[in-house]
């Protein structure tokens, strides 16, 4: 028999997935090597559990080397300081004990918190694919500037605002003319608390002008009295899928030393009136369905500030990535009911065919029964200072005592081990060794309930998991100028 009468092998067909039975079936079998490569695992936590020969590959070891499935190299003391997430991702990507890692498992696909074009370069080098939107259409859309215009194309509501070069207080004052004498101006890029700034009087634009007349464009606003809330969702080629609208912690000193900075979230069945759930979903569909319309696809996160004089909802900034939300949404209820909402992300570069009721599932997804209640707080150095650390508490199943004392109860990888609102889980992110200075995330304590009153301030239950926690930390001074290391940027 010549090669032109064998008989051709027949080729294996992509599955068609007819609804969520069928996707988590697909993905409890996987066989494609996933990897989650970031400073820490903390945003697809549990994601392992879900999707099989999903590893994650971490500069920072939370775990002191126990989780199964976080792959950390040694460190290489002549690496470039590093100065976003985007340079440790590719630090390690060009490190040898990753690249035989990956090599070892094969041709693979990659997900990453934060990455660049010099990323995707490397990624292609050890042949990963990366399940998002190219990184220009990320960077393009995570502009403040271009988001208003977006939702302006949704249908968006924003703060009544203008967008505008502005050089001089003379030319704020001329173009914010109709929003009034009090102004929040937003330059184009920046993490939350960083690069918004109050503006009343002349004396406010001198402290900060020199961040705002180099830019080409800024967004400027009319101030208002407003809470922070945040909602994920995904854009599938199905359409938008939108999880339940979660409140923000921001600004608190106990947690973080920067104003406005993000530092925490919850996930609660009832906090927010059915007026505000409902145009907040709206929206989001909205805005999901116009990225959809920008290129863009997957997982995407907004902030959405509600007016407390007039209970409107406007949009707040995007996010289009996972963040450090993601690890509350995809562990509540209705996640665990159905499926996370990153695999659905994750399915988009699955290659293969998939059928949902998407209006069913975000129907079932905004009924309150299948939200339960969690918090998280993303615990800051807050201190003008630097010192070394020398002592830090493990990451697992930490418990409060009937004095308001913690204590560490047991491992665990994440937070499904949290039995009551006197346990929390605890992700170390600081180590010993290392050095604590103004802004460094010292760790993430996830527990059930609320950590704030109905007035949005830190209830007393948060305040002693706060105090318990840090007083697990010991240091001491430095005795040489500290050398640069990570830090002074986003982790999460």
């Amino acid at each position: 028999m010549n090669a032109s009468t064998k008989a051709k092998t027949p080729q294996k067909e992509a599955p068609f997935l007819k609804g969520i039975h069928d996707i988590r079936r697909f993905f409890f079998k996987n066989e494609i090597p996933i990897y989650f490569i970031s400073a820490t695992n903390f945003n697809l936590l549990g994601a392992d559990e879900w999707v099989k020969g999903l590893k994650y590959i971490s500069y920072i070891d939370c775990f002191d080397g126990q989780h199964p499935n976080v792959f950390v190299p040694k460190e290489q003391v002549d690496h470039e300081p590093f100065e976003s997430i985007e340079d440790i991702n590719n630090y390690m990507l060009q490190h040898p004990e990753v690249v035989d890692y990956i090599k070892k498992r094969r041709n693979g696909k990659a997900l990453f918190l934060m990455f660049d074009e010099q990323t995707e370069a490397l990624a292609e080098k050890l042949g990963l694919e990366i399940c998002f939107p190219k990184a220009s259409l990320r960077t393009h859309l995570d502009n403040k500037v271009v988001t208003t215009r977006v939702a302006d194309a949704a249908g968006v509501k924003s703060v009544p605002n203008v967008l505008a070069k502005v050089d001089s207080y003379k030319t704020l004052r001329k173009v914010a003319a109709r929003l009034g004498p009090e102004l929040v101006v937003q330059t184009p890029f920046g993490d939350s608390g960083h690069t918004t700034f109050f503006i009343s009087n002349e004396d406010d634009w001198n402290n900060h002008a020199d961040e705002i007349v180099g830019e080409k464009e800024v967004k400027v606003m009319k101030k208002i009295r407003c809470r922070g809330t945040a909602i994920e969702a995904c854009v599938t080629r199905h359409g938008t899928i939108v999880a339940p609208l979660m409140t923000e912690l921001v600004g608190f000193p106990e947690l973080t030393p920067y104003k406005g900075g993000w530092c925490g979230n919850e996930i609660l069945p009832d906090v927010f009136s059915e007026k505000v759930r409902r145009q907040a979903r709206r929206a989001t569909v909205a805005f999901g369905n116009q990225l959809l319309k920008e290129g863009y696809r997957g997982y995407f996160e907004l902030d959405f500030l509600i007016d407390l004089d007039t209970d409107k909802l406007y949009l707040g900034e995007l996010n289009p990535r996972i963040t450090g939300a993601s690890s509350i949404t995809n562990h509540a209820v209705f996640a665990l009911a159905d499926m996370p909402l990153f695999m659905f992300h994750l399915l988009e570069w699955m290659d293969v065919d998939y059928k949902i009721n998407l209006r069913d599932i975000n129907r079932r997804w905004n009924l309150p029964e299948n939200t339960d209640g969690w918090g998280q707080m993303i615990i800051k150095h807050c201190e003008d200072s630097v010192d070394v650390l020398t002592e830090a508490p493990p990451s697992g199943i930490w418990r409060m005592d009937d004095r308001g004392e913690v204590h560490y109860a047991r491992f665990d990888t994440h937070r499904r081990a949290v039995e009551d609102e006197n346990e929390a889980f605890f992700l170390r992110i600081l180590q010993p060794g290392e050095y604590r200075y103004k802004g460094a995330d010292l760790g993430i304590l996830v527990s059930r309930g609320r950590f704030m009153t109905d007035d949005y301030a830190l209830n007393d239950r948060a305040q002693a998991w706060i105090r318990g926690i840090r007083k697990r930390f010991s240091t001491k001074p430095l005795t040489f100028p500290p050398e640069a290391q990570y830090g002074g940027f986003k982790l999460m």
